[in-house]
């Protein structure tokens, strides 16, 4: 991705990311973005769901949604996964693995109906791959009262923390205990609704996800 002055990483730019690998793996396992703008001139940072194709991120809302209205004026999108704890041997030092990304720009308005059906299916597929085509389409009368905005990904970085703690070499010999503890996302079992009709199974998508984010813990 091309550098951006307003994406550039100043604090440990030793773990930024600029290439397009590591933002897109890192945009497409996450389930949830948040969302920033400015409203009647306050910040307002919401968790959103997205969705994206190629290198454009769609989201979506009530037509009344202030926040994606206010999106079109300036809008910061990121997205950070938590992969483990980093445990120092001093307060100072402790610290997280993380994997994260910023998106800057201005988002559209999507009005062309192709478009905006390939948005929401997008926000969709996005966190349940194989769901669209199981379910029913939105229909005219749930569409407008629905937005679409677009965001393209021309401004935007990672910043990505990986490996043990930095402790200095004076704190090595302290006997305290250092190290990492991984976190990780699993999927419970399904809940069917209450309402299912009769000799209906989990469908494929639900499967998918199971699979996802399995739960290895002894006995699951």
């Amino acid at each position: 991705m091309p550098e951006s002055p307003r994406v550039t990483l100043r604090r440990h730019p030793e773990r930024a990311r600029y290439d397009w690998e590591t933002i897109e793996a890192i945009l497409d396992e996450a389930l949830i973005c948040h969302l920033g703008v400015v409203v009647d001139g306050e910040p307002l940072v919401l968790p959103t769901g997205f969705g994206r194709v190629g290198d454009t991120l769609y989201l979506h809302g009530a037509v009344t949604n202030r926040s994606l209205a206010a999106a079109l004026e300036g809008v910061c999108i990121t997205v950070t996964h938590v992969d483990g704890l980093v445990l120092a041997r001093s307060a100072f030092s402790h610290s997280m693995n993380f994997r994260s990304v910023v998106v800057r720009g201005r988002a559209r308005a999507v009005t062309d109906p192709v478009e905006r059906l390939a948005g929401l299916r997008a926000v969709v597929e996005h966190f349940i791959p194989g769901r669209w085509a199981e379910v029913r389409e939105p229909s005219p009368k749930e569409l407008q009262t629905t937005i679409v905005i677009a965001v393209d990904l021309t401004e935007c970085s990672a910043k990505v923390r990986s490996g043990p703690p930095l402790d200095p070499a004076s704190d090595r010999k302290l006997a305290v205990w250092a190290g990492e503890v991984p976190l990780r996302l699993v999927a419970g079992p399904p809940r069917p609704d209450s309402d299912l009709l009769e000799g209906i199974d989990s469908p494929p998508s639900v499967d998918a996800v199971l699979r996802r984010f399995p739960d290895t813990t002894p006995g699951a």
